[in-house]
This record gives C-alpha cells, sequence and structure tokens, in this order.
C-alpha cells in the first residue's frame, strides 16, 4: 500500500490554535465523564456499603479482567437531564474481556436513586442488547434496581421500545443462542424480575438480592401477608424452593467470582476469520489530530490527514484517487483488521455518491468492514446538480450503505447534517457502532443556514398575504434565536445525551476505540455477499 505523506506544518500558529481548542473540549470532556463516574452524595455511599455491597466500578472492576480494556457505551446518557444528576442514566454498560472473551456487560448503579430506572436507562439497555445481539456478545447483567422511576411510567412501561422490550430482547438472544448471565445484587422487582428469570445463569447474593414480582409493601396490600424481602424474593427462597436462581453467593465478590466461572466454562466464540496482519503504529503521533482539525467547522482540512494518524502504518490503497474528490474512500489496516474507510472532503457531488457507492459494492463483496468518518454537509444542491443526477446519485449510496451486511462502524469527526448523515452511516442505518469526537455536530443544517431558510420562508409567507415584511430588527431576533437552539440542540453533549452515539471519544483515542469495535464486531459472521435492491439507473 502507499504510505500517507503528511503535509501538515505542527509549528503553524493555526497548527498551534487549532490544538489548543481541541484540548479545551477534550479537557471540557474528561471533566464531564469524571463526574458521571464519581458523582455521588455521601449518603447514597454509606447506605450502599452498609449493606455489604460494593460500588458498581468495584463489581466492574473485580469481574473484567486484569489490565483489559472496557470499552464503555452511553457513559454520558442522560447528560443534563432529569436533575442533573442521573449519570448514565443510572447503567454502567459496555464491551469487556472476562475470562478471555468479549462479553457485554450490564450494571446498574443502586447509588444513583436507588438504582431505579428512567426512561434513558431503558433506551440505553435496549441500545446495549441491540449491540449484543448485532455482534453475537454473551451478556452480564449485575442487577441492582428498585425497578421503574414510577413518575416517569409512562415513558418506560407501555411502548414497543419501552422496558418490556428488554424481555423480548432476551427471549431472542435465548433463540440465537447467546448466552446470558444475571446476578441479583440487590432488589430485582416487578417486571425487572424476567431478567433473572429469563437469563441462563442467575447468580444470587444473599441477605442483599431480592426478585418478586411484589415487594413486601404491595403483597401486604393486596393479599393481607406479611413476609419480609428475604423470605419473599431471597437467595434461600429462589435457590432451594423456586428454582428462579442457580447460584448463591454470600456477597457480591463471591458472585462475580461465580459469574467468572460460568463464562470460563461456556463455548469458545469463533471469530469471523478476517485476514488480519500484525499491527503497526502509524507513522505519525495521533495527537496531532488536535492541530489538524479546525475549531470551526466551516473550515476544510484534507481527511487524508486524519487517516494517516489513524490506520496501520500510515498505509492507505486510495480508490479512485482522481474521481469525486469529496470524498475519500480506500483500504486500510487499524490494528491489523482490513477496513474500508470513506472519509469526507466536502459536500457530496453525483461523482462522489457514485464513488461511495462502488466502493461500498466492493467492500460488502469481499467482507471487508466499513469506516466511516463524517464530516459532512450534506448533498450539493441546485438546478445545474438536480439535472447531474444528485438525487438519483444520493439514492445508490444511500441504498448502498442501508443494505450492506459487513460490519459499519461510525466516527462523526466533525460536522453530521441533513442527508449526509445517511449517506455515511448515521444511526438510522445501523452501524455496529457510531462514536462522536467532542467538537462534533449533528442536525438537519447548520444555525446559519436554518436562519436563513425560516426567515426566507416567513417572507414570502408575509409577502403572499399582502402583509408587511419583517423589519432587520425582527429578522435579527428570529437568526439569533435559531442559531442559539441549533448550537444547543446540535453539539455532541446534546447528542450523546440521547444516545443518538455511543459516546464521546478523544480524537488520540480513534484508533484505539476502531480497532476494539472492529475485534467486537468480529464475534459475529459476516454474510455471504448477497447484492443490492434496484438503482435508479
Amino acid at each position: 500500500m502507499d504510505i500517507l505523506e503528511s503535509r501538515v506544518d505542527t509549528n503553524s500558529d493555526q497548527f498551534k490554535r487549532n490544538a489548543e481548542a481541541m484540548e479545551k473540549k477534550v479537557a471540557q470532556m474528561r471533566d464531564e465523564l469524571r463526574k458521571a463516574q464519581d458523582d455521588r452524595s455521601p449518603k447514597a455511599y454509606e447506605r450502599h456499603v452498609s449493606q455489604g455491597k460494593l460500588p458498581v466500578r468495584e463489581r466492574l472492576s473485580q469481574l473484567l479482567d486484569r489490565d483489559s480494556p472496557f470499552l464503555e457505551i452511553g457513559a454520558l446518557a442522560a447528560w443534563k437531564m432529569y436533575d442533573e444528576r442521573v449519570h448514565g442514566a443510572g447503567v454502567v454498560g459496555g464491551i469487556g474481556i472476562v475470562e478471555g472473551r468479549e462479553v457485554m456487560i450490564n450494571a446498574n448503579d443502586a447509588m444513583i436513586k436507588g438504582g431505579t430506572i428512567y426512561p434513558m436507562g431503558v433506551k440505553k439497555s435496549l441500545r446495549l442488547q441491540e449491540i449484543a445481539m448485532q455482534n453475537r456478545l454473551p451478556c452480564i447483567n449485575l442487577i441492582d434496581s428498585g425497578g421503574a422511576y414510577l413518575p416517569l411510567q409512562s415513558e418506560v412501561f407501555p411502548d414497543a421500545q419501552h422496558g418490556g422490550r428488554v424481555f423480548y430482547n432476551q427471549a431472542w438472544m435465548s433463540k440465537m443462542g447467546i448466552p446470558q448471565v444475571t446476578a441479583v445484587m440487590g432488589l430485582c422487582t416487578a417486571g425487572g424480575a424476567y431478567i433473572p428469570a429469563m437469563s441462563d445463569y442467575v447468580v444470587h447474593v444473599k441477605k442483599t438480592g431480592a426478585v418478586f414480582l411484589g415487594g413486601p409493601p404491595l403483597v401486604r396490600a393486596a393479599t393481607g401477608e406479611v413476609v419480609t424481602a428475604e423470605e419473599l424474593g431471597g437467595a434461600e427462597t429462589h435457590c432451594a424452593i423456586s428454582g428462579v436462581s442457580d447460584f448463591m453467593a454470600e456477597n457480591d465478590t463471591e458472585a462475580i467470582r461465580l459469574i467468572r466461572q460460568i463464562v470460563s466454562r461456556l463455548p469458545a466464540s469463533k471469530k469471523f476469520p478476517l485476514p488480519t496482519k500484525p499491527p503497526k503504529a502509524p507513522l505519525y503521533d495521533p495527537k496531532e489530530l488536535y492541530g489538524i482539525v479546525p475549531d470551526r467547522l466551516s473550515v476544510p482540512y484534507d481527511c487524508r490527514e486524519l487517516i494517516a494518524r489513524v490506520v496501520d502504518g500510515s498505509e492507505f490503497l486510495e480508490f479512485k484517487p482522481m474521481y469525486g474528490s469529496t470524498l475519500v474512500c480506500g483500504w486500510a489496516y487499524i490494528h491489523g483488521y482490513p477496513v474500508g474507510i470513506l472519509a469526507n472532503n466536502g459536500v457530496l457531488f453525483p461523482d462522489s455518491a457514485r464513488k461511495g457507492t462502488q466502493f461500498i459494492q466492493l467492500c460488502s463483496r469481499d467482507k471487508v468492514p466499513l469506516v466511516f468518518l463524517q464530516n459532512i454537509n450534506g448533498f450539493i444542491i441546485g438546478s445545474k446538480y438536480e439535472k447531474e443526477g444528485i438525487t438519483k446519485e444520493g439514492h445508490k449510496m444511500v441504498a448502498a450503505v442501508s443494505v450492506a451486511e459487513v460490519p459499519k462502524i461510525t466516527m462523526v469527526v466533525g460536522g453530521s447534517f441533513g442527508a449526509g448523515n445517511y449517506a455515511m452511516c448515521g444511526r438510522a442505518y445501523s452501524p455496529r457502532f457510531l462514536w462522536m469526537w467532542p467538537n462534533a455536530q449533528i442536525s438537519v443544517m447548520g444555525g446559519e443556514q436554518a436562519a436563513d431558510v425560516l426567515i426566507s420562508v416567513k417572507q414570502d409567507q408575509l409577502a403572499r398575504s399582502g402583509e408587511e415584511l419583517m423589519t432587520p430588527e425582527q429578522v435579527e431576533m428570529i437568526r439569533q434565536a435559531t442559531i442559539e437552539t441549533s448550537e444547543e440542540e446540535s453539539n455532541a453533549y446534546f447528542s450523546t445525551s440521547r444516545m443518538w452515539d455511543d459516546g464521546l471519544v478523544d480524537p488520540a483515542r480513534t484508533r484505539e476505540v476502531l480497532a476494539l469495535s472492529l475485534a467486537a464486531a468480529l464475534n459475529a459472521d459476516i454474510p455471504d455477499y448477497t447484492g443490492f435492491g434496484v438503482f435508479r439507473m
């Protein structure tokens, strides 16, 4: 493969300004991640540990193999939502290594509202299950939850993508042969009782773990029976009498030891046999990405400079380098895994969309995973390009992205606007993983463009009705309000809070996160090439 030669002057004033701006964004991201991980009230902490329970991060530490990576999903879910204290939506989840194999972990954080389930907690749990099902990852559930947060029950319970979907997915995972191991480490009540009941293996902690459809207060109110939580649904009840649970543990540490033993005897995982190579570090420091990417999304830069700091040996075989120049496509390796990369160098024109479609077809036929480095304002517009078939060519690329059955991984490194989000494998196109840099933005269009459109439409409406047009002051008021709303709702934190992505990534860790995502994706087979639908010619 050709080696990408960097043309960046790392001593230039512009590089230093860019780096300073990105360092500030990364520092803010780290502060928010630390807060999400550590911001717990002393009262909640004392109550938790007084019951003999381990904090959720300590449970993870004991569960995961020593010095192994943990690819956390949705670390900033529910950021600034609710009362701004439901960090991570009350759930810690992600892909880790247990007994040498990749697993999906879903753990309640009982120091946040007693582990009660908020709407975003449901959405996060469903996303964790989706990743496990797409990538055939065994699931480990560490349950310590008071059940649904009742004041928001209408957003948790009845709809298709609410709490009931968790158990539906469990049934499908069982049918698919995906192992599920659940540890009952605290309350597991009402509908949540079905999580262990629908798992393959259940470890139950004495005294702290309890499984029941209705707790002691509800039983007393409904039947008059007076019973303790331990008598109703404790470890001895379910291990010795009901048979809901399979193993009894004296404490959290023993429960985790039992989980590791269960995982160790699961059938060996068979990774899809891609033709890998020994990994090679890029020729250029990945941290140089801080200085390469401009602070303003409207300022262009060559995406090859990004690729050179992500791929093995900075080696890249570019496809059609003289054609469709606003979309860079080519083959490379990331930590030894072969990938096809699509990266934006401007808006998508008919030729660049056509090139992207062909490249996706080639990678699909050859079973090469696709990596999308997304920084896109959308497709080119105007009468000239409509006559050249931009809508038709855009349809082909969107269709190809939709039905490509190889693993797709998306990293939003800048803007993600309009239909460009679709063509570059946004969330609706089922990438196995979708990550964002902290500088990224996502919306139908940029704030200034949205303001111009709204003002133009309003003025046209006034003109048609014979009313007086808006004054410059009124126009400016609409412009500023629209831009402010757009900036608030399009930034990376707004996105990650609502789990439109799987998490924010330090640009310098892009290569590592992509490699971990690829490793997880290869636990599932890549189907044989089946072609595509009808392309409008």
